[in-house]
């Protein structure tokens, strides 16, 4: 899928899913933002994508939402505007409902969900404008239940859900599409929050109907499509990538 001559916003970029989505954008002709906190394994993504295409690191914190908005701003003012935004970054503490302080629950939406209307207020200006743009949200199979101690996380992903459904419906006008993914269980970093990775292993594929592991290129091929012409008509879904756990 060709995506030449768009410019894609991808937060989270030097994480799991991230990093290669990222590059898979690249590949596919894109200029690729990689927004993300960590600017040693952000330097190792641009040179990773020298040769493939273009990609820039940026360096920001998203629980920084007025810095957000000024750098975003500032990136349009410098560039021009920006077709895909994929609100990726995500942070995920795990401990039981108990131990969670409200700061601690504040946190985690500030980075996984107003972090995400944060980009999106910056960027859909533009995409009014240009009567084009693709909005792609990273859900998590979460959502549909069946994991504990994650109740800050979970929420985020809901609200993530809801916000694809509420800006689908009133940015459909403009030729803008908002679509999201519920991610399935991707051996990533992320997993490192289960205390034993073997019996998680077994968990995982006692519950998908594939018997293999999902991979990040899985989850960007996903994006890939959503941000594609081939996609121009599907807007306010949630697609599950998850080697058929959940079904609808």
């Amino acid at each position: 899928m060709k995506l030449n001559g768009k410019r894609v916003l991808l937060t989270g970029a030097t994480g799991g899913l991230g990093w290669e989505a990222a590059l898979a954008f690249v590949r596919s002709g894109a200029e690729v933002l990689a927004l993300d906190i960590h600017p040693e394994k952000g330097r190792h993504l641009e040179d990773t994508a020298r040769g493939l295409g273009q990609l820039i690191y940026v360096n920001h914190d998203l629980r920084d939402l007025e810095g957000l908005t000024s750098k975003l701003e500032s990136i349009v003012s410098a560039r021009g505007g920006v077709d895909i935004v994929v609100n990726n970054a995500a942070i995920y503490p795990a401990k039981t409902f108990e131990e969670y302080s409200l700061d601690e629950y504040r946190e985690v939406q500030g980075v996984n969900v107003e972090a995400a209307i944060g980009c999106v207020k910056a960027l859909l200006p533009g995409m009014k404008l240009r009567r084009y743009g693709r909005i792609i949200n990273v859900a998590s199979i979460t959502f549909f239940g069946g994991w504990p101690n994650l109740f800050p996380y979970v929420t985020s992903k809901a609200a993530l859900v809801g916000l694809t459904r509420a800006w689908a419906r009133e940015f459909g006008f403009a030729g803008i599409t908002v679509n999201a993914i519920a991610v399935g269980a991707i051996p990533t970093d992320a997993e490192k929050i289960h205390p034993e990775p073997a019996e998680y292993n077994r968990f995982v594929l006692d519950h998908q109907s594939l018997k293999r592991r999902g991979r990040p290129e899985d989850i960007a091929n996903a994006m890939l499509f959503f941000a594609s012409d081939y996609a121009s008509f599907i807007t306010g879904q949630l697609l599950n990538v998850d080697g058929g756990w959940v079904m609808q």
